[in-house]
Formats: C-alpha cells, structure tokens, sequence
C-alpha cells in the first residue's frame, strides 16, 4: 500500500517539491551544437568587445580602474592603495587582473573593461556549457541567449565592478557544485572546480559565493532526495494505484502523484569531500591574508566584520527597503521576466504542459536564493543580485525548451529585438550617458588645475578618483567635512590648493567657512546651465563626482611645523 505522510510538514515540502512540481523527465540531448555555440561566442562578442572606451563613471569605475594603476606603478600587489593610501574594503583579485590587463595592453578605460567583459562571456558560455549537462542543449541555449539581452545583467556586469567576475565564479561555482551531486554518484572532479571557483570568488568580494553555493545546495539535497511517498507491495506483489487528489488533501494532476522515479536522487558529498573543498578555497586565500595580516593587521576585523557582518546585519550605507529588487529584476531581467511569470503561474496552477525536472527546480531554487538572501540585506546595490540572473535565465531556459514557446516565433523575435536595444545601449546611449556624467567631459577645463605635480588637489568631501586617473595622478587627497578645520589649517602651509568640490553646495558652504587669512583666487564650475525638463533628469544638473572647482591660497604662508627630530 502507499502511506502519504502529509502529517509531517517537511515530508510535504518534499512531495510538493519532487513529485508535484518539478516531476519531468530529465534531459536527454545534452550533446552541444556548433551553431549554438558560434551563435554565443558572436552576439555577446558582437556587444561586450567595440564598446569599452567610453569614460570612467564614477565613483565605482574610477576607484577600480585607479587601484590597479597604483598597483602596477607601485609594484606593490599586496596592500591596494588609493590615492596612495591602503584600500582595504575588498581583496585583490580583481585589482591583480586589470593591474595585469593594463601591463599587457597599457592604461585605459576599455583595457581595464576587458576584465568584466571578459567575465560576461564566460560566464554566458558556462551556462550554456556546463548548464546543458542538467537540462538539455535547447535549454540551455535559450537560458544562454536570455542572460544576454537581459539589459540588467548585460549593461551592468559589463563596467569595471567587482560584481561581474563575482558573477562568474559564483555561477561556475554552483554549476560544477550541482554537476558533482546531482546524478547520484558523486563526482569529485566538478567538486574541485567548484572549490576552485568558490575560492576564486572569495578572493574577489568575500564569502558570499560559499553562502550562494551552499545554501541552495543543502536545500536541494533536502528537498530532492527522495519521494514523500513512502512505498510498500501488496500482499499479492503489486503496487496499488496512488490515492486521489481528495485523499492527499492537495489538488494536482493525477499523473503527477506517484512517486518521481526518472530523476536521479542527489548525493549528499561525503564529510571528507568538504573538508578537501574548505583546503582548495584556504589554498587559494590564505597565501594573501596572512600577507595583507603581516602589512595591515587591522584587515581582518575591518574587512570581516564591518563590511561583511555589520554591512549586512546593521547596515551603514545604502540602505534600501525589502521589495528594493523587485522592479529591478522586472527591467533588468527582461524579456526573461515575461517568460518567467507565465512559468510561475502555470507551474503553481499545475497547467504546464511539460513539467519542469528536479533540475529545473534546482535553478529555480538558487536563483530565488541569491533574490531572498540580498533582500533580506539591510545595505543594497542594483549590482548585488547580479549572480541571481543565470540561475534565473537557466529555470527560464527550460521552461521555454519544454513548452510550445521552443518553437514560436515570437520569443525568438523579441530576443532579436532586445539585443538590438541592447546594442544600441552599449554603442550609443551609455557612451553618451557617461561622456555627459563623467567628472573629466571636458578635460580642457581641469587640464589647467590639475596637471602641475607641484600643487596639492584636494577633493572634498568625497573622492573623485577618474581626476586622478585620466590625469596621472595618484596623490589626490580627500577631506571629509568633518575635517574641514585640518583642511584650512593645511591651506596654510602652501602656497595654493586646488579643491575640487564633489557636492553641488561645498563650495558654498566652504566660502562661509573661509578664514580672513585665506583666499579663493580662481573658480570654475561644471554645474549646466539652461537645461531642464528631460535632459536634465536624464544627466543631471553636474556630472558625477565633480561639481566645483576654486584654487585658494594664504594672504600669509605659514611655514610647516618642524618634522621629527628636528630642532
């Protein structure tokens, strides 16, 4: 007889989880296409590669193409420095890699995007690659083509942040991760690459990617790993007919209630498989933790704690509401959301004509994880939920593989349509974008204030890192407004400081503050004139980081105090 054992919660979870929702067939053509293949090395190429050039955008993509300047003109590949200064709010990896685009093609803005762009295309092709192993070759090729026309995913992890190599060992991370348990034999090999990936993200922005891996892995395991149908024989040999929807309580298809014996049973990695991934992930960190620890031994607390814990548990910047994701992903992953509602709809209404495997519920499960965790964050980014987008696109992928869209017309066209858009993003709207927002637009007007060695710059109160890159410079000083007093105090030990006022009203508030023995001698301001309406929504009223600038010197110098040990 067959017992439902609906009075245990988790026992129901199970059965809903394995043998309701997510009780297709596994995939059977795994095998790759060469067209499929050409297909997404040419259209990501097509729109990453050409359109690199434009300007740094600040504050992000100043500071990250900064560091990696300093690091290579410094020869020092342990301790980041900004503005000569340590930077200790993440680790290196991504700094050692433009650091080493740089030296290989010189210092630019589109060699130091050669990283991210580099990284959208892997990871693109990682979910095609590996992704098709668990759904199919048409699924996969489908979550391929999705990932690269969501403009979300595209437009972003494509600048010079830490989110787009994050995304890439994140994903990779968990594809091999998945490809090691899910067949139920374990597969050491795509375990160790998983480890090698997880460690490679840790390097880049922290735990994170163990928490992304891990979790949805646990849960998968859980949930998939055997039927909530307990099974026994007749007394005669035979297994009775499963109970109706009347008798388990629940409504779905009667074809879906017996227990789901074509997917395989994951495997949970023996306790030595992770203890041999935590050594792969300590192998690939530890040589510069302990080397950071040796120069900065503040890191660890600072980096750990404050950026990792705090950051999350008591946030201390920006702070965002619960839903903050939610519109983000509707524009960011489209037209994969389209395809995503109607999956989630018939999938709960169970009116899908071809059910999702446990495979298909997998990436549904870590996608929705990686949405829930950075949800649940006090402190948020647009770019943050980044690593969520292949997982998505990979559940999407399937369902679009399994349904009649595979053959329509219609979601081939608007894949058509929105890599057009996309295209017209990257080679037109964003250039322009970032030519008006970009704090050196007119590099005549700074060319003036900034390029003598001899004369401090001083910006206040925030950084404006692109200054320093497009101008070579690497000993710009930021002044925060608690520290306006040590600021006058230094004006007066120089003969001129050229400030440069990152806020549209520092330099009013600094006129106020202005001592009689201190003199601002010359302005210049980018503040726009005579715009309004649309244009200035769109670009601002300043561009980004710089608003400001004025050259103040003493009506009396003072001289410096005495260094140490002088008389």
């Amino acid at each position: 007889m067959v017992t439902y054992e609906f009075h245990r919660p988790l026992a129901w979870c199970r059965f809903l989880f394995r043998d309701v929702l997510f009780s297709g067939p596994p995939a059977t053509d795994t095998r790759p296409c060469r067209y499929s293949l050409l297909l997404l090395l040419v259209l990501p190429g097509v729109l990453l590669y050409p359109t690199r050039s434009f300007h740094l955008l600040e504050p992000d993509e100043g500071r990250y193409a900064q560091i990696p300047k300093e690091m290579l003109d410094s020869g020092s590949w342990i301790v980041p420095t900004l503005q000569g200064e340590p930077y200790l709010d993440k680790p290196p990896l991504l700094y050692w890699l433009v650091a080493i685009s740089y030296w290989l093609g010189g210092v630019s803005p589109d060699v130091a995007r050669l990283v991210p762009a580099v990284c959208v295309h892997l990871t693109i092709l990682a979910v095609y690659g590996i992704g098709r192993r668990s759904l199919g070759e048409r699924a996969a090729l489908w979550a391929a083509l999705l990932l690269t026309v969501a403009p979300g995913f595209m437009c972003v992890a494509r600048l010079l942040l830490l989110d787009g190599l994050l995304t890439l060992c994140v994903t990779v991370s968990v594809l091999c991760g998945f490809e090691a348990v899910r067949t139920g034999t374990f597969q050491p090999r795509w375990w160790l690459a998983a480890a090698l990936a997880s460690g490679l993200g840790f390097l880049t922005k922290g735990p994170i990617s163990e928490v992304l891996l891990f979790v949805p892995l646990w849960m998968f395991a859980y949930l998939a790993g055997s039927s909530a149908v307990r099974t026994t024989l007749t007394p005669n040999g035979t297994n009775p007919s499963p109970p109706t929807a009347t008798d388990s309580g629940i409504e779905h298809p009667p074809t879906n209630s017996t227990p789901n014996r074509s997917n395989p049973v994951p495997v949970n990695p023996p306790l030595v498989w992770y203890m041999i991934f935590l050594a792969v992930v300590l192998a690939v960190n530890v040589p510069w933790y302990v080397a950071i620890y040796l120069h900065q031994p503040h890191f660890l607390k600072y980096f750990f704690w404050e950026h990792n814990v705090l950051r999350f548990l008591q946030p201390f910047d920006h702070l965002q509401p619960v839903w903050y994701y939610a519109p983000i992903l509707v524009g960011g992953l489209f037209p994969g959301t389209i395809f995503l509602a109607v999956y989630v709809w018939q999938l709960l209404r169970g009116e899908l004509s071809g059910r999702p495997s446990l495979a298909g519920g997998f990436w549904l499960l870590a996608g929705g994880w990686c949405v829930v965790f950075f949800s649940c964050s006090g402190s948020k980014l647009p770019t943050y939920i980044l690593p969520a987008y292949p997982f998505l696109c990979l559940a999407i992928g399937e369902f679009m593989a399994r349904t009649r869209w595979n053959t329509a017309f219609g979601p081939r066209g608007l894949i058509g349509a929105m890599a057009a858009i996309v295209g017209f993003a990257h080679f037109v709207a964003i250039p322009w974008y970032a030519q008006e927002r970009s704090p050196v637009g007119k590099p005549e007007l700074l060319e003036r204030y900034v390029t003598d060695p001899n004369v401090p710059v001083v910006c206040f109160p925030r950084n404006c890192d692109s200054v320093a890159f497009y101008f070579n410079r690497s000993d710009l000083k930021s002044v925060r407004t608690k520290n306006i007093n040590q600021l006058m105090v230094d004006c007066h030990h120089r003969p001129q400081t050229v400030i440069l006022f990152t806020h549209r009203d520092s330099l009013a508030g600094f006129r106020n503050t202005l001592p009689p023995s201190l003199k601002i001698v010359a302005t210049a301001t980018l503040k726009r004139k005579g715009r309004g309406g649309l244009l200035e929504k769109l670009t601002g009223s300043t561009p980004w980081g710089l608003c400001d600038i004025a050259v103040v010197v003493p009506l009396y110098q003072v001289p410096p105090p005495p260094t140490d040990g002088a008389e």
